[in-house]
């Protein structure tokens, strides 16, 4: 990971208010070491909380994967900030490196740019998500490990 400013794929306030997504989505992309799936499972073995972030309807037939907190997208932040009411049990402290995993690697890239603003400067994702995990060969489970509501 880069330092703080542009180059850490974080947002600014003060940047001009309209953009393609594919400006959002390079910006939140720069300067950001992101995950090849085959590196994963090592990083699970050293500790890297890897948050799934995909739907319902999308994990169920497609499968898990083994290790991952399964968190809904929309409460992310709350259940990640170590200063949240609503932070879940065991997350992750603001120093640990977090992988997100979505279905084809671009959400992914917007919500660890949003953790990065929440001050875990070690938050990327899953390059290609969870279905270039799947095209890899690397297994797959068909439970969760962890469901965070």
């Amino acid at each position: 990971m880069s330092a703080a400013g542009s180059e850490s794929g974080r947002r600014r306030a003060d940047s001009p208010a309209r953009h393609s997504i594919e400006e959002i989505l390079d910006a939140s992309r720069r300067g950001v070491e992101r995950i090849d799936p085959a590196d994963l499972p090592a990083l699970l073995t050293d500790g890297a909380h890897v948050i799934d972030i995909r739907n319902a309807t999308t994990r169920g037939p497609e499968g898990h994967l083994p290790g991952a907190t399964v968190i809904d997208r929309l409460v992310l932040e709350w259940r990640l900030d170590p200063r949240s009411s609503h932070r879940m049990e065991g997350g992750p402290e603001y120093e640990d490196l977090i992988v997100v995993v979505c279905n084809e690697g671009f959400y992914s890239s917007l919500a660890a740019r949003d953790l990065r603003d929440l001050g875990f400067e070690r938050a990327t994702d899953l390059v290609g998500g969870f279905r270039a995990h799947l095209a890899a060969g690397l297994p797959v489970q068909e439970e969760p490990t962890r469901v965070v509501d």
